[in-house]
């Protein structure tokens, strides 16, 4: 019986340690969102966020949206690079006179040039027309870096294992940004005040944002959803 009884302690103890060995994959908060960010404060963690974002040389950016108000005319998605220079080369796909379509974009300091349906080669556009931002300047201080920074009472929430293997640490930061620093991301914008969330990597770095609130005109509050991955990514863009 005695030695039954330590054969059965020492397996308890070995099936404790393997447990203990696993990854963690279940969500936490609290204390352990705290302890991913290295003790930080939410504003000091969005403040580096924002730093990292201005500082690489580049990054590639997904924005998307479930579906635009009926009868409005704004950016459904955007897909592309955006390098420092400020420049960015990928597609805008946009809602405009009630036709929905998929335009090649280049960007270049300022400058923005669409291949339009029904129109031949690379057109001088003005993004704002159709309900779209200058996609450059989106990593620039107007752009998310700066609604990172302006971000109000910022919360820290759920951090969950992701990444490539599950090797990252991402914790989640509500908190609300002016209606008024919004049109630099979505020119239409119409609400107060948005709620946000920022959904940033171990290393500081920001994975995903979710916007929810008014952006177009006398409609529905709606959300856009923005990945960023890649960043360090360099690429010469230059005007067509």
């Amino acid at each position: 019986m005695l030695a039954s009884a330590r054969t059965t302690g020492r397996l308890v103890a070995a099936a404790t340690a393997a447990l203990l060995s696993l990854p963690t994959l279940a969500a936490c908060s609290g204390d352990d969102a705290t302890e991913a960010a290295e003790g930080k404060s939410p504003e000091e963690v969005l403040a580096d966020a924002s730093a990292k974002l201005t500082e690489t040389t580049g990054v590639d950016l997904t924005l998307s949206t479930g579906a635009l108000p009926e009868g409005v005319s704004g950016i459904a998605k955007a897909a592309g690079t955006i390098t420092q220079a400020p420049a960015f080369d990928g597609s805008i796909t946009v809602v405009f006179a009630g036709q929905t379509a998929e335009v090649p974009v280049i960007a270049v300091d300022g400058d923005v040039f669409a291949q339009l349906p029904f129109a031949e080669g690379w057109q001088k556009v003005n993004p704002k027309e159709y309900g779209a931002p200058d996609p450059a300047a989106l990593i620039g201080e107007d752009g998310f870096p700066g609604l990172l920074g302006l971000t109000e009472s910022p919360e820290a929430g759920e951090s969950v294992r992701g990444g490539s293997d599950n090797t990252e640490i991402l914790t989640t930061y509500s908190g609300t940004v002016p209606g008024d620093a919004m049109d630099a991301v979505i020119p239409s914008s119409a609400g107060d005040s948005f709620d946000v969330e920022w959904q940033i990597a171990d290393d500081g770095e920001l994975r995903k944002a979710t916007m929810t609130g008014v952006f177009y005109p006398h409609t529905d509050a709606i959300t856009y959803t923005v990945e960023f991955a890649d960043y360090g990514t360099e690429k010469d863009i230059t005007a067509p």
